[in-house]
């Protein structure tokens, strides 16, 4: 797989990381035999970057990537994340005190004593990033990890955390469903050699080997939540994404793959980082990196998908309370 460089400083890792939310269960039920056959498949393809957070589970995601390191011998780039709690009265912390201690819970469950990236989850309002900013810049000359990075954030709030410690990336959703970072965000990270960790790159499984379906047992609670997932917004984006699925087939791609090229040629700055709970399905993103993005190709992807085109708010109002929504 080809490679690009996790920050201006940081590894150089595989074009496409591995995104861990799905071994915590919570895009569906799994087991720890297809967690570990599902990383078995990515680090035979050469993904190199596995992301994880304290909270998929919780737990459930750092302790299974953990044993499968012990097991396999592996040693991948791992990113984790915190500060999201289980306190309804305080949902967001970005206190150094807990996130200090969410992250030594990290290394117990990891097997590690180090990580090569850091990130909140979210953003406290409360908490100025200049100060978070400032203890990361601690943590990275402690040895304990090698930069950090903010998930879900504006360009502004990059800015400002960036000017007081370099930061590695940001992880926010990016797909051919959500186009929100490309006001900006995206831009912003490159001007400023941040790497640009896009989520949920499939778009929830809609660009998966083929159109999942929100009635099935297995979907999961958090997803059904969504409202590009109810109808009447549903039928319409299916619709749009099967006519996708077409476009892809008729080149002579699966539709996972072509999503993930379309994001590769976004920039080298650019890492996507889809997950899977089965083996079979994360074989899917095998040659993403090496299809070409010609503009004929562009361009029909561009009538199926329009910017704007997804019927629906990608979160509930329940779930969109931390994001920042920055336009």
């Amino acid at each position: 797989m080809k490679q690009r460089k996790l920050g201006a400083d940081g590894p150089e890792v595989g074009a496409v990381g591995l995104g861990c939310m799905s071994f915590g269960g919570l895009t569906g039920p799994t087991n720890e035999a297809d967690s570990f056959a599902v990383m078995d498949r990515a680090w035979d393809m050469g993904i190199s970057h596995f992301d994880i957070a304290n909270i998929y589970g919780p737990y459930t995601s750092e302790e299974v990537v953990g044993r499968w390191m012990a097991a396999r011998g592996h040693q991948p780039s791992i990113a984790t994340k915190a500060s999201i709690t289980r306190d309804p009265k305080h949902p967001i912390s970005n206190d150094p005190a807990y996130l200090e201690a969410e992250l030594e819970g990290s290394f117990m469950r990891l097997g590690v004593d180090y990580v090569d990236l850091f990130y909140i989850h979210r953003r406290e309002p409360a908490v100025p990033v200049e100060e978070v900013a400032g203890f990361m810049g601690r943590l990275i000359d402690a040895g304990k990890i090698g930069g950090w990075g903010m998930s879900e954030i504006s360009p502004t709030t990059l800015r400002r955390g960036h000017a007081e410690t370099p930061v590695t990336a940001v992880q926010n959703e990016y797909s051919l469903w959500t186009r929100l970072p490309e006001l900006g965000l995206l831009q912003e990270c490159n001007r400023l050699g941040v790497t640009f960790v896009a989520f949920s790159p499939l778009a929830r499984g809609v660009f998966g080997r083929s159109v999942i379906d929100p009635a099935h047992s297995d979907f999961g609670a958090f997803r059904r939540e969504m409202p590009r997932f109810q109808e009447p917004n549903w039928s319409q984006n299916k619709s749009r994404a099967e006519a996708f699925h077409t476009l892809a087939a008729s080149y002579g791609h699966r539709a996972p793959a072509l999503a993930l090229a379309w994001l590769l040629a976004k920039g080298d700055h650019v890492i996507p980082i889809p997950g899977s709970r089965t083996a079979a399905h994360a074989g899917d993103w095998a040659q993403a990196d090496s299809i070409e993005m010609t503009p004929d190709l562009v361009a029909q992807i561009d009538a199926v998908l329009p910017v704007g085109w997804a019927w629906g708010d990608r979160y509930s109002d329940g779930q969109s309370r931390a994001p920042e929504r920055y336009c």
